[in-house]
């Protein structure tokens, strides 16, 4: 495993998406009866699922992980004055065994994770008996292409796929199902007919403002069939 001294985030997600907030409020929304009152965010990035946890969630504390340097000071700028937010520089693997969670959330961190069972292994370690597992991750293989490489993912996830890893992790599942059904026919035309390596802020905006709050309403009737991303909701054994 890479130390967190010589990890370096070379993606341009981050930023691209830091705009999105009706599709993160969406996220966080979807775990906020899980989060409980000490949660961990790992892969924190630059605090833009961090800041929503806090607001929709509203836990006691909150540990963000994060391994690449320029983030986790970013973070300790932005939640310095927070009393509830305790920022460390690492992989969740380092901290998980001392954490106590009672969630660990990831939001779109998994793909990034080259061995992602160890990081899976992990998180269970990290929580209390009963705790949560709160994940999003990209799914559908078949339109990985230049954003993908260009966001540094390893894969996307089947839905086969992630049922199996989080169950070998140990974990029950609660909720497992695709989000997003528009994204796919977007990412796919982004990523392996215009092969481009970035998302705009603009594109961003619109999809976020005028696509994603009729999409949430319809989604949470009805789960599609297909979806750019994969959610779950997992728990630890009560006597694990």
């Amino acid at each position: 495993m890479t130390s967190a001294t010589d990890f370096s985030y070379s993606g341009t997600e981050l930023e691209a998406v830091a705009e999105a907030k009706n599709y993160y409020n969406w996220i966080i929304d979807s775990f906020a009866s899980r989060i409980g009152s000490r949660a961990v965010e790992a892969g924190a990035g630059i605090g833009t699922v961090s800041d929503l946890i806090l607001q929709r969630a509203a836990p006691r504390e909150l540990v963000l992980i994060e391994p690449d340097s320029g983030n986790a000071a970013t973070l300790q700028r932005r939640f310095n004055s927070d009393s509830r937010v305790d920022v460390r520089h690492g992989y969740l693997e380092e901290f998980a065994p001392s954490l106590g969670a009672n969630s660990v959330i990831a939001v779109n961190v998994l793909e990034h994770v080259e061995h992602d069972a160890g990081f899976l292994r992990a998180a269970h370690s990290a929580l209390v008996p009963g705790g949560y597992l709160l994940i999003l991750v990209p799914a559908l293989p078949a339109i990985f292409g230049s954003l993908d490489r260009a966001f540094d993912h390893y894969r996307r996830y089947t839905r086969s796929g992630l049922t199996s890893q989080i169950r070998t992790a140990g974990f029950e599942i609660e909720k497992l199902h695709y989000l997003n059904m528009l994204g796919v026919a977007a990412w796919f035309a982004s990523g392996r007919i215009m092969r481009r390596t970035t998302l705009g802020r603009g594109q961003v905006r619109f999809y976020d403002r005028f696509v994603v709050p009729a999409l949430r309403q319809i989604e949470t009737r009805f789960k599609p069939p297909i979806g750019q991303s994969l959610l779950a909701i997992a728990r630890k054994r009560p006597h694990a």
